[in-house]
C-alpha cells in the first residue's frame, strides 16, 4: 500500500511524498449512474473526482434499445411505482435534452393469438394516465390496412395500437451528464481505474490509476460506487466491504440491419415466449431490432451477441414483417450486461428494473448503486445526491429536473416544450446561420451538441475553416472537440459513442482516424486536457 495515513485520517501522502486530491465525493463509474449522480451532486456545490476504467458509456448505457419510456411490459408484473416513476421522467427529459432526445410513437400488431384486444386497450389506458402528460399524446387503435404502419407488415395483422414514448442518444446522454458535472467544477477521469480504497472514520483513501500508469491518490469525505456491472465486486475486491444486496447480469443484444420500412413509426412485438423485442427508425438507413434478455456468467466487459441470438431476433421479425431478414442482413451489432438488482424472479424478462440505493453511515459514507433503468437514472441520481447531501451538511436542494442538460437550453435555461415541438425551427435557424456548412453535417451536429454547435464551429467560417476531411464529413474540428470537451481518445470512443459514424463510413476509417490521432497527440500527455473540459491535471 503506498499511502501513510494518520489514526483520523486527517493526514494522507502518497509514496512519492504528495498530498492527495480532496474532494466532497469520489465517484467510481462512468455509465449513465455516476455521471447523472456526479453532475447532480456538483451542482449542490460539491467538490467532486469521477473515474471510469474504460470509456464514458463504454459498457451497460451505450447498449440499451435507445428508448426512454414507461416500460408498458412492467404492467404485466405489477410493477405500478416503477411504471409511474419512469412515465413522469419521460417529459422531464425530453425537455432537458430536445437534441439528443425526440417523441417517438410505437405500434404494437395485434397477435390473435396473444392477448385479447381487450387487455390491450387496458394496459395502454393505464399507461396513458398513471402519469401526466404534457408533450407525448395518448394511445389510440389504427385498421392496418388502412396505415402506413401496416404496409411492411404481413396481412394477416390487422389491427393495432399506437402509443408513444422516446428516443434518446443513450452515450451522448452519459457524455452530456459528464459535461454538465464539469461544468459545474468535477473532475471527470476516464480511463483511470479506482485499484483500492481504504475507509477512515472521516474519509476514504483512494487510489486511481490511469491507463499511462500514472498514480493518483484520492482523499474523499464520501464514496459512491456506480460501478454497475462491476458493483458487487467492487465493493467485495476494492473496499472490502460487506454487502446484503447482489445484481444479477443479464445480456440483452440488439442487432442493425438495413432499414425494414419507410415510415418513422416503431414496433414493439411480442415473441410466443413472452419476451418483448423493438423494431426502430435507426440513423436514417437502418433498423434496430433487440432486445434479448439472457443470463451472462462471464465477464462484463467482454459481452457479445451470440449466433442464437441473431437467429432469435430474425426468427421473430419474420413472424411479422412481409420483407425477412437473416444474419448476413445484419451490419451491426452490440451487446451490454445489465446490472439488475436480484430478485426471485425465474425468467431473465421478468427481472425487476427498478433500482435500490444503499447508504452505509458505518464511517465515511459509502453509497452503493444497485439496479436502475435509464430512463430513470436522473431521479436515481437525485435521490443519491439527496441522501449524500443530507450526511455532509449540505443543505443546496434538488435542482436538475429544471435544468437543461449541455445544449439543451434551446429557449432559454430553464426546460420547455416549446424545445421540443420546436426543434425543427431551432435547426432552420442554424441552417440559416452556418450556410456554408454541408446540411446533413450541420444537422448532425445539431442533433449531437444542441446549442453547443457553435463551440465546435467557433472561428470557423469556411469549410476549410473545419480542418481535415478525416472521412466523409468527419472534420478535424469536431475531433478536436471531442478530444478537448468530451474525454474522447479513441476512434472507437468517436466513431461509436459520442456519434453512430461508424454506421455510415467505410471499413478502415477507425484505423486511418487511431493513426489521425495519434499524430496529433503525440507530444501531448493524456492526463493534460483543456482546464475547460473540467479534468484534473495530474
Amino acid at each position: 500500500m503506498n499511502a501513510i495515513v494518520d489514526i483520523v485520517g486527517r493526514e494522507v501522502i502518497d509514496s512519492r511524498g504528495n498530498s492527495p486530491v480532496e474532494c466532497d465525493v469520489l465517484v467510481v463509474g462512468g455509465g449513465i449512474n455516476g455521471a447523472g449522480i456526479a453532475r447532480d451532486l456538483a451542482g449542490r456545490g460539491m467538490s467532486v473526482v469521477l473515474c471510469e476504467q474504460d470509456d464514458l458509456a463504454a459498457h451497460t448505457s451505450s447498449s440499451s434499445s435507445k428508448l426512454i419510456h414507461g416500460g408498458l411490459r412492467y404492467l404485466e408484473h405489477y410493477e405500478f411505482n416503477l411504471v409511474r416513476k419512469a412515465l413522469i421522467e419521460r417529459e422531464v427529459l425530453l425537455r432537458s435534452a430536445p437534441h439528443i432526445m425526440r417523441p417517438l410513437q410505437f405500434v404494437m400488431p395485434h397477435d390473435k393469438g396473444q392477448r385479447p384486444a381487450w387487455l390491450l386497450r387496458a394496459g395502454l389506458f393505464l399507461y396513458d394516465h398513471l402519469a401526466r402528460r404534457e408533450l407525448l399524446p395518448g394511445s389510440f387503435g389504427i385498421k392496418l390496412r388502412e396505415h402506413a404502419a401496416g404496409v411492411p407488415l404481413k396481412k394477416e395483422f390487422a389491427k393495432a395500437f399506437v402509443y408513444s414514448d422516446g428516443w434518446v442518444d443513450d452515450a451522448r446522454l452519459v457524455v452530456l451528464n459528464a459535461v454538465g458535472a464539469a461544468d459545474k467544477g468535477a473532475r471527470i477521469l476516464t480511463r483511470t481505474v479506482c485499484e483500492w480504497a481504504t475507509r477512515h472514520s472521516h474519509c476514504w483513501v483512494a487510489t486511481l490509476r490511469g491507463s499511462d500508469g500514472r498514480e493518483t491518490m484520492v482523499k474523499a469525505r464520501s464514496l459512491v460506487n456506480a460501478a454497475g456491472p462491476w458493483a458487487t465486486r467492487f465493493l467485495k475486491e476494492v473496499v472490502q466491504q460487506p454487502s446484503k444486496k447482489s445484481v444479477r447480469l443479464i445480456k440483452g443484444s440488439h442487432i442493425v440491419v438495413p432499414k425494414l420500412f419507410e415510415h418513422l413509426y416503431a414496433y414493439i412485438f411480442q415473441h410466443p415466449d413472452g419476451r418483448i423485442v423493438f423494431a426502430i427508425p435507426y440513423e436514417e438507413n437502418y433498423t434496430l431490432i433487440g432486445t434479448t434478455d439472457v443470463e451472462h456468467d462471464g465477464s462484463p466487459g467482454s459481452v457479445q451477441i451470440s449466433r442464437e441470438e441473431i437467429e432469435y431476433l430474425c426468427t421473430l421479425c419474420a413472424r411479422y414483417f412481409e420483407k425477412s431478414i437473416s444474419p448476413v442482413d445484419v451490419v451491426w451489432s452490440y451487446s451490454g450486461v445489465r446490472p439488475l438488482l436480484e430478485d426471485a424472479a425465474a425468467n431473465a424478462a421478468a427481472v425487476t428494473r427498478d433500482y435500490q440505493l444503499e447508504l452505509d453511515t458505518a464511517g465515511a459514507p459509502l453509497l452503493s448503486v444497485f439496479g436502475g433503468k435509464i430512463t430513470t437514472y436522473r431521479k436515481l441520481a437525485e435521490e443519491a445526491a439527496g441522501k449524500l447531501a443530507e450526511v455532509l451538511g449540505n443543505s443546496h436542494g434538488h435542482w436538475t429536473e429544471n435544468a437543461c442538460l449541455p445544449g439543451g437550453d434551446v429557449h432559454g435555461p430553464q426546460p420547455s416544450n416549446r424545445s421540443v415541438l420546436e426543434f425543427e425551427a431551432f435547426t432552420r435557424y442554424m441552417m440559416t446561420t452556418y450556410p456554408w456548412m454541408p446540411p446533413a453535417v450541420l444537422r448532425r451536429y445539431v442533433r449531437s451538441y444542441g446549442t453547443r454547435t457553435p463551440m465546435l464551429l467557433a472561428g470557423c467560417h469556411s469549410l476549410a475553416g473545419l480542418g481535415d476531411e478525416i472521412a466523409e464529413g468527419l472534420y478535424a474540428a469536431e475531433v478536436e472537440y471531442w478530444m478537448q470537451h468530451e474525454w474522447a481518445s479513441t476512434a472507437a470512443d468517436m466513431l461509436w459513442r459520442r456519434s453512430k459514424l461508424g454506421l455510415h463510413l467505410p471499413r478502415g476509417t477507425e484505423q486511418v482516424l487511431d493513426a489521425w490521432i495519434a499524430d496529433r497527440t503525440r507530444p501531448v500527455a493524456r492526463h493534460a486536457m483543456d482546464a475547460t473540459s473540467g479534468e484534473a491535471v495530474f
